[in-house]
């Protein structure tokens, strides 16, 4: 059994085994693949590009047959709530609950062309939203003005020339993320729990009596754990396309290149659960660990949000997680067409950790 062809059979069979027992695991179909979808579903459905709905109430003397009401209305973003009792405003501003309340009343005291004096009560519950709806205004009235005064000069004219390029989506920066969240979580928890259980029921002790090397034993999970990768991966890329138009570059080019770009990213993570199952005594003990490990990741790696968010300071550690080099790494292959070779720092990065994680993993190996 020590030959190198009977070795490869072994790890076959074991990553048969050890996939079958993934797929009927609720476990890792929520973590791996249910949790991702939903985090795209919700994420990829935001329309990033859009400003924020504002709530503005309308005061009860508001003219609102006025030429400046009816052009407020036309703001897609703002919703003008009309019936309020003046004390029922106030109460809803006291709360957050809508960022102004408007009030348009006629000033007569220009006689060439309507004038209005615009009134908005807010307070500091109000936030950013305030100065939003300021700047919407204006530029309303700055529009008003322009029709009534056509001719009146201007000191500068801006003009916007927009050079030929793809669509950012929010897809294109979620997607990514969630597909390392998943390889993480399964790596990371599938792994441990799963090696941890085969330990725990003399699973590994039966395979030591057998001549299975301990390196047959992690490539066939490694094996497994590719597998399932590869058909969660496919799911969610394929949602992210087909619903939410999700960007690869070059088709199905980009989408193999992503794939094998993933088994950086599967020895890390893989590694690590083999690390914590070694080092854990009972079962209980694997979820603090692993959570010590998996949750800083998903927090500062750039999943939801860039890490250039962060302090200077903390963008320089965050860069160099495992996670982070991951999810930027694809970021990079599906939207700007980068390929594997041109992204040496990333790939120098990944390789290092793998050095490191890997020998560790087969030396925290017990068969019992």
């Amino acid at each position: 059994m020590s030959h190198p062809a009977n070795q490869l059979k072994a790890a076959l069979t074991i990553s048969r085994y050890s996939l079958l027992a993934t797929l009927r695991s609720p476990t890792s179909i929520v973590f791996s693949l249910l949790f991702p979808l939903i985090f795209i579903t919700v994420f990829g459905s935001i329309n990033v590009g859009a400003p924020p709905a504002i709530k503005l109430a309308v005061a009860p003397g508001c003219d609102t047959s006025s030429v400046m009401y009816k052009a407020i209305k036309t703001v897609p973003n703002l919703k003008l709530l009309t019936g309020l009792s003046e004390t029922g405003q106030s109460e809803e501003l006291r709360k957050g609950q809508i960022t102004a309340i408007l009030n348009i009343t006629a000033d007569h005291i220009f006689t060439l062309a309507p004038h209005y004096n615009v009134h908005l009560r807010s307070s500091g519950s109000s936030g950013d939203n305030l100065s939003l709806l300021q700047t919407q205004l204006n530029e309303t009235i700055s529009k008003i003005d322009h029709k009534a005064f056509p001719h009146n000069p201007s000191i500068a004219l801006l003009q916007v020339t927009k050079a030929p390029g793809r669509i950012y989506r929010n897809i294109d920066f979620i997607l990514p993320g969630q597909l390392g969240f998943s390889l993480l979580m399964a790596g990371v928890y599938g792994s441990s729990f799963l090696l941890f259980s085969l330990r725990q029921n003399m699973v590994l002790k039966r395979l030591r009596t057998a001549p299975v090397k301990r390196r047959a034993i992690i490539a066939g999970e490694m094996l497994s754990r590719l597998f399932f990768h590869i058909l969660s991966f496919l799911v969610m890329v394929a949602i992210g396309y087909f619903v939410f138009k999700f960007t690869l570059v070059n088709g199905f080019a980009t989408l193999a290149e992503m794939l094998v770009f993933s088994l950086f990213g599967l020895s890390i993570f893989m590694g690590i659960g083999f690390i914590i199952s070694g080092l854990v005594q009972n079962e209980n003990s694997i979820t603090p660990i692993a959570n010590t490990v998996v949750l800083p990741q998903i927090l500062l790696c750039g999943l939801f949000f860039p890490i250039t968010n962060y302090p200077h300071f903390m963008e320089q550690i965050c860069s160099a997680l495992p996670l982070t080099l991951f999810v930027t790494g694809l970021r990079k292959i599906a939207f700007e067409g980068t390929h594997i070779w041109q992204m040496p720092l990333t790939v120098a990065g990944l390789l290092l950790w793998t050095c490191a994680i890997i020998p560790l993993s087969i030396r925290s190996f017990k068969w019992e």
